[in-house]
C-alpha cells in the first residue's frame, strides 16, 4: 500500500481547488452582482421609505399645529360670542328695565290725573249739591226765594270754601 504524503496534493485535491475556484468565479460573476443589486434596490426602498416617514411625521407635526391653531381661534371665536352674547343679554335687560320704568311713571301718572279728575269730579259734585242744599235751606230759613244772582254768589262761596279759596260773600 501506498502511503501518501500529506504535504504534497494529489490529483484529486487539484481538481476539487480547481472545481472550488470554478464556483468561486461562476458565484462571483453571476450571482453576486445579482445579490448586489437586490441589496442596493432593499436599501433603496428602505431610504425612500424612511424619507416618506420623515415626510409624513413632518406634516403630522404642520396638521396637528394647525389643528391647534383652529381650536385656539375657535376658542377666542367662543369667547367673543360669549362676550357678545352677555353684552346684548346686558343691553337687553337695560332696555326692559327702562321700558319697565318709563310704564311704570306712565301708569303712575295716569292714574294721579285719574285721581285728580275723580277729585276735581267729586268737588264738583259736591259743590253743585252743596249749592243746592245751600239755597234750600236758605229758602226755608228766610221762607222766600232767592234770586238767580244771590243764587249764584251763595254757590260761588260755597265752591270758593270747598276749593281752600277765601272768599267774600255779598250780602
Amino acid at each position: 500500500m501506498e502511503s501518501s504524503i500529506f504535504i504534497v496534493p494529489n490529483g484529486t485535491f487539484i481538481a476539487e481547488l480547481v472545481a472550488f475556484v470554478l464556483v468561486l468565479l461562476v458565484v462571483a460573476k453571476y450571482l453576486v452582482p445579482t445579490v448586489n443589486r437586490e441589496l442596493q434596490a432593499r436599501q433603496e426602498a428602505i431610504r425612500a421609505q424612511l424619507a416618506a416617514a420623515d415626510e409624513a411625521k413632518a406634516e403630522a407635526q404642520l396638521d396637528e399645529e394647525r389643528r391647534r391653531e383652529a381650536l385656539e381661534e375657535a376658542r377666542m371665536r367662543a369667547r367673543e360670542i360669549v362676550e357678545q352674547a352677555q353684552r346684548t343679554a346686558e343691553r337687553l335687560a337695560a332696555d326692559a328695565h327702562t321700558r319697565g320704568e318709563q310704564e311704570y311713571e306712565r301708569l303712575l301718572s295716569s292714574a294721579q290725573e285719574q285721581v285728580r279728575l275723580a277729585r276735581q269730579r267729586a268737588l264738583e259734585e259736591a259743590a253743585q249739591r252743596l249749592g243746592e242744599v245751600v239755597v234750600d235751606v236758605v229758602e226755608r230759613i228766610i221762607g222766600r226765594e232767592m234770586d238767580a244772582a244771590a243764587h249764584a254768589d251763595l254757590i260761588d262761596a260755597a265752591v270758593s270754601a270747598l276749593a281752600g279759596e277765601p272768599s267774600v260773600v255779598e250780602s
